[in-house]
């Protein structure tokens, strides 16, 4: 097992009664951001500010099989909190309109690997640490070898069912995941695609409930 930096964190579970300490092997972080002004047509009033930011640690599951995952799930909400803390402060000072999540098991794991990271209780520290969300977080998990590209879907943050904001973001980390890593990662978005176009529910009409 390759030497990695350890973050030492501490966790209060929400509805849980415990505290948790643990600690994640972490690499590397990465991100990526890009600032559209048009996509071929007129310029935007204002720019779409697209961002994804990814953390690649130690999979504590990798070359077995094991049926508790709880390691993964239960800490998780950290994860959530820090991602989602380095992504807004590349959206310089701008609100979250859409987001997303996902990951990468590397080939010695599984996807569900992935999915144990980003399961309700990540999903619910997310939505707290980028100012609020009713809507379900749409996800992207697989496996795949270093280099294997992540996209990450984005969604209305408020209403799934608001079509200009069906969109997603590109993350590639050229080393990563190695074989026994996992690649958890966030995306978040300040608006609609550019030069949205073709109907749907739009942002002004959201109802509430997550969907409309």
């Amino acid at each position: 097992m390759p030497s990695y930096s350890r973050i030492r964190y501490s966790n209060q579970a929400e509805d849980s009664g415990f505290d948790m300490t643990n600690d994640y092997n972490v690499r590397k972080w990465v991100s990526y951001r890009e600032e559209t002004v048009h996509d071929g047509g007129e310029t935007l009033e204002t720019p779409l500010i697209r961002a994804a930011v990814g953390v690649v640690f130690a999979n504590p599951f990798a070359g077995g099989f094991t049926q508790d995952l709880s390691a993964l799930t239960e800490p998780s909400p950290w994860l959530a909190t820090e991602l989602a803390r380095r992504g807004l402060a590349l959206l310089d000072g701008r609100g979250v309109e859409s987001y997303g999540k996902g990951g990468i098991a590397g080939v010695n794991g599984e996807q569900e690997h992935v999915v144990a990271c980003v399961t309700t209780v990540f999903g619910n520290a997310f939505r707290d640490a980028v100012g609020g969300g009713e809507a379900w977080i749409s996800s992207m998990t697989k496996t795949g070898a270093a280099g294997t590209s992540l996209d990450i879907p984005l969604a209305h943050k408020d209403a799934l069912y608001v079509r200009s904001h069906y969109d997603g973001i590109t993350l590639t980390t050229a080393d990563a995941p190695r074989p026994d890593e996992l690649l958890i990662a966030v995306a978040l978005a300040t608006g609609s695609r550019p030069h949205e176009r073709v109907g749907g529910v739009r942002a002004n009409e959201i109802q509430g409930g997550g969907l409309r």
